[in-house]
């Protein structure tokens, strides 16, 4: 499975929740995440527009690492992730192995589910409030799991033109004035 994901910045926040509302869409829950991303000891993670984190919830701990994106325009990329216990000693073994701690992201997440979507609105420490709509494609394949996002995001008000490809990590680095973890983009 290839998860489809497109992210917007929200200007209108309280506008968007209304719209999400009126699409009757089934509100899931609110997260708080802490993502701790690597940077490898063999070469840079986001040179090769990979990444790799640790991230820490309230409803449990995982380990992702996210490959590079598939397609210009979104977000897509595998994505492979496990439940970990104990964050503190996953972070101890990736240092043990050479990795660094790039960075650390946090955010405030709001879950919900519309049809064969899921929407989150995220309140993202040192950015503001941004939408991710997410879609798990198979048979219908990437193109078509774009096209419905799309379709989606224009029922919310937001416009194709309006999306943005860079992670969390790479905008807080732009908003910090440091380099790009990303150098392809």
């Amino acid at each position: 499975m290839i998860e489809v994901e497109v992210k917007a910045s929200i200007r209108d926040i309280h506008s968007v929740l209304g719209k999400i509302h009126a699409l009757g869409a089934e509100y899931i829950g609110e997260e708080y995440h802490e993502d701790v991303y690597f940077k490898s000891p063999n070469g840079d993670l986001a040179r090769r527009d990979e990444a790799l984190r640790i991230r820490k919830t309230q409803n449990g701990t995982y380990i992702t690492y996210k490959g590079p994106k598939i397609d210009p325009e979104t977000k897509t990329r595998e994505e492979i992730e496990i439940r970990i216990d104990d964050p503190e000693k996953a972070i101890d073994i990736f240092k043990r192995l050479g990795f660094d701690v790039l960075a650390v992201v946090r955010k405030r997440r709001r879950i919900y589910r519309y049809d064969e979507f899921t929407i989150c609105i995220d309140e993202v420490e040192g950015l503001g409030h941004f939408i991710e709509v997410e879609k798990l494609v198979n048979g219908e394949g990437i193109e078509g799991g774009k096209r419905k996002i799309f379709a989606l995001l224009a029922m919310l008000g937001i416009s194709r033109n309006e999306t943005i490809r860079k992670s969390y990590l790479e905008m807080l680095y732009s908003r910090m004035g440091l380099i790009s973890v990303k150098r392809n983009d």
